[in-house]
């Protein structure tokens, strides 16, 4: 069976083995999950409640209400440059829509270049009956568009690019982004721009792949409001695309959910026409975070760390031989704190770990005092 060939999340391995320890009435200290420890802003749950209360949990269409629809086209033109009309948006969790996206491309026998290190895309593009093939970054974790280029065959049908990036905190160059675009408007081939962190740049700027067209055509761009409006438990995100990958998009939704819930639709449509001065505060408030976590990791010797410019990870690599799932595994039964492995964000993330600064202060001060500790002999001999 499909399924059978996808292993389970090692991620979700590390996450259970934490709650575990909490069950157990253990404190754990967490850098490991994707989230800020913010809550969702009180208006737009406001939002939500309201529309419940005058009946938005009734079915909606597929696509999304138009209201929703329309704010999204609004914020895509204004903070995105993006030339979408209508036509050119669909409501979808933004899981969901790295899949969807994949299988809006399907073919018989088609690859997607996915990034390496970088999120679970490989995942998806199995289900989606592709073959993944990674590429990898450069050493500094940008594009190097001569190992892209190298990896495309004539079955590639997508690459998928992530700036800010997940893991390694890197904000790609509009110089490289535009060579990529080039490259794959030359052979054909659909870029899948996953932009669910282009709120948390903290120096750079952040440049939307679908604002180098004239009309969303190459480009199938990916948003998700889970890290702008701290709504990860929401699951709202949008997909802006050419009319003919929307349209395929929407007939899997209509197959697979019928449609998302009216509330945070309109929930989401009030965020994203009025909430962008939280998303300052979360932005400054990461940005204390990262500087504290900075601090603490510069103390590690055994640890190298590159600069984050976006997102709300560190990815420090370590000195020592153990593989980096031995590595949090020790650090959650020795010393109880939670971080993800490097590896499972590909080979090249092996002997890294992935820390989030999305935690407390209070949580990240401790948990590098603990770092430290684990790492005090100058590395890992075993």
């Amino acid at each position: 069976m499909l399924l059978d060939e996808i292993p389970d999340s090692p991620a979700f391995e590390i996450f259970n083995l934490a709650s575990k320890k909490q069950a157990a009435g253990e404190k754990v200290l967490s850098l490991a999950i994707g989230e800020p420890s913010f809550d969702t802003p009180m208006p737009i749950v406001n939002a939500a409640y309201e529309s419940m209360k005058s009946g938005g949990g009734h079915y909606s269409s597929s696509w999304g209400s138009n209201d929703l629809r329309e704010a999204i086209v609004e914020k895509v033109r204004r903070k995105n440059r993006v030339n979408a009309s209508l036509e050119n948006v669909i409501f979808i969790t933004t899981k969901l829509s790295i899949y969807a996206s994949l299988l809006s491309l399907a073919s018989k026998t088609f690859e997607v270049l996915v990034p390496d290190p970088g999120y679970y895309y490989s995942e998806p593009a199995a289900l989606s009956g592709g073959k993944p093939v990674r590429y990898k970054l450069t050493s500094e974790f940008y594009l190097d568009l001569d190992e892209i280029e190298s990896k495309i065959t004539p079955r590639t049908r997508a690459i998928i690019v992530n700036t800010p990036s997940n893991p390694a905190g890197k904000v790609f160059d509009k110089k490289d982004l535009r060579a990529l675009l080039d490259l794959c408007l030359e052979r054909g081939i659909k870029v899948i721009s996953d932009e669910a962190y282009e709120d948390l740049v903290y120096e750079k700027e952040h440049v939307s792949l679908g604002s180098m067209e004239a009309s969303p055509n190459a480009v199938v761009s990916l948003f998700s409001l889970s890290k702008s409006f701290a709504m990860t438990g929401w699951r709202a995100g949008y997909v802006v695309a050419d009319r003919k990958t929307i349209l395929r998009i929407n007939r899997l939704l209509e197959t697979a959910v019928t449609c998302f819930p009216p509330f945070i639709q309109a929930a989401s449509a009030y965020a994203l026409r009025n909430c962008e001065s939280y998303t300052a505060e979360f932005r400054e408030e990461l940005r204390r975070r990262r500087a504290i976590l900075e601090a603490g990791l510069s103390e590690i010797p055994a640890l190298q760390s590159e600069k984050v410019e976006g997102a709300f990870y560190g990815f420090p690599k370590y000195r020592g031989r153990a593989g980096s799932m031995a590595v949090a595994k020790r650090l959650l039964n020795e010393h109880n704190v939670a971080v993800l492995p490097g590896v499972i964000f590909g080979p090249s993330g092996e002997r890294r770990i992935r820390i989030s600064f999305g935690s407390s202060p209070e949580t990240i001060v401790e948990a590098t005092r603990r770092l430290k500790e684990f790492f005090k002999d100058g590395g890992l001999s075993r």
